[in-house]
């Protein structure tokens, strides 16, 4: 890549990281893609799967590649000293301001696929590359039908006829320059899940026994539904489950008539996954019967476990090398965090890396995280990866 290039792509995601969006609202993120694919003369579609961008670069008869990079940002305000921070905030519908900030480097991913347009647009290859600029990677929670970017984007048919589709996540803790994967289950499979405990109220202490306790049913359903993976799902089967919200109760003479618990499940198994959500209704049902409550539970956002192709991996695997050198590629673990790129790899032959984007010069802080830094000079390495890659994967078989 020549340096006129990556300045002009540093400038980009420095564009998009001071102007992040959140999901399902990426409107001026998706203006500047378009921009850029318009210089480009690369044709696309807008307002796919809401405000998803897709374009095409075909060159000939042949198979075709998927290259996917999500957009969207986090409600987090972001505090650390770049000149090009994140001050912008949207409205609530109660009219709180909530600040955003680009802390899991969707604004690199979108910046590295278009890096990837650039280096494409110029090669020779006989197929189709399908650039697909995704919405609302992390916020598909707050959809009123609970459904991320990346799974509208599977149901609308882009993935109709497509060999295989490569992704990337950049990764903070890891230099700048190693490149990290996981074959097969490689993340995890995760749904939210909020209980609704409804009760009947009484008072505390003279008559007690004409309530039904809301905060009492709430404890025992934390207890027995936290015990599910202890005893109920082998050690060897990676799961997790975690209550992080709760809210009840008028006053502290009251029996609280209402309860409302939230939390999150992960496995990386899809059976397993399963076995725990037919576990959690099995107790619901107990606990109901026990107290005669009515308990209601809803599950949110579900993703299956990613899956990465062996031979996908394969077939890249010299470009890997010629990219990042063999020492600098790195085998991991499997990990119970999520990402909605698993619909993409349920649908066709897949394979998502993780990139070093560790910057060196400031203290390290994970994804997620307000004081979050990146390298910048991990663009050029994104880009090589999903141009090359996309090449090769011409070739499998």
């Amino acid at each position: 890549m020549n340096q006129n290039l990556l300045n002009k792509l540093i400038a980009i995601r420095r564009q998009l990281h001071a102007n992040p969006e959140i999901g399902y609202q990426e409107y001026e993120t998706a203006a500047i893609v378009c921009k850029e694919l318009d210089e480009l003369k690369i044709p696309y579609r807008k307002n796919i799967a809401r405000t998803g961008v897709v374009a095409i670069l075909k060159k000939g008869d042949g198979p075709t590649i998927v290259l996917r990079a999500d957009m969207d940002a986090l409600p987090i305000k972001e505090d650390n000293n770049l000149p090009f921070k994140s001050v912008k905030k949207i409205k609530a519908a109660n009219g709180t301001e909530i600040p955003l900030m680009h802390a899991c480097g969707h604004d690199l991913h979108t910046t590295m696929l278009l890096g990837a347009a650039h280096l494409l647009k110029d090669a020779d290859f006989k197929g189709t590359v399908k650039f697909i600029f995704q919405p609302s990677e992390e916020d598909g929670y707050y959809d009123p039908e609970k459904k991320s970017g990346g799974q509208r984007i599977v149901e609308t048919g882009e993935l109709y006829n497509v060999k295989a589709a490569l992704g990337l996540h950049v990764h903070p803790l890891l230099p700048v320059g190693k490149v990290a994967y996981k074959l097969g289950q490689a993340m995890a499979c995760a749904t939210f899940f909020k209980i609704e405990i409804i009760g009947k109220m009484a008072h505390a202490s003279v008559a007690p026994q004409l309530g039904i306790d809301a905060v009492l049913i709430s404890s025992h359903l934390i207890q027995s539904i936290s015990s599910i993976v202890t005893k109920y799902i082998p050690p060897t089967e990676a799961s997790v489950i975690s209550f992080t919200k709760i809210n009840g109760g008028v006053a502290p003479n009251v029996i609280a008539d209402r309860v409302v618990i939230e939390g999150t499940i992960r496995a990386l198994d899809l059976t397993t996954f399963k076995q725990i959500l037919d576990r959690i209704k099995k107790i619901i049902d107990g606990t109901m019967l026990s107290f005669d409550a009515k308990i209601n539970i809803e599950y949110n956002l579900n993703y299956p476990s990613l899956l990465n192709d062996k031979n996908v991996h394969a077939c890249v695997s010299d470009t890997l090398t010629d990219i990042f050198t063999k020492e600098n590629i790195v085998k991991v673990d499997a990990i119970l965090g999520s990402e909605d790129f698993a619909f993409y790899s349920r649908k066709v032959p897949s394979m998502f890396y993780f990139l070093g984007a560790q910057d060196t010069a400031t203290p390290c802080y994970f994804l997620h995280n307000s004081k979050v830094i990146f390298n910048e000079n991990c663009i050029p390495y994104g880009s090589k990866l999903l141009c090359e890659g996309a090449l090769k994967l011409m070739k499998l078989p």
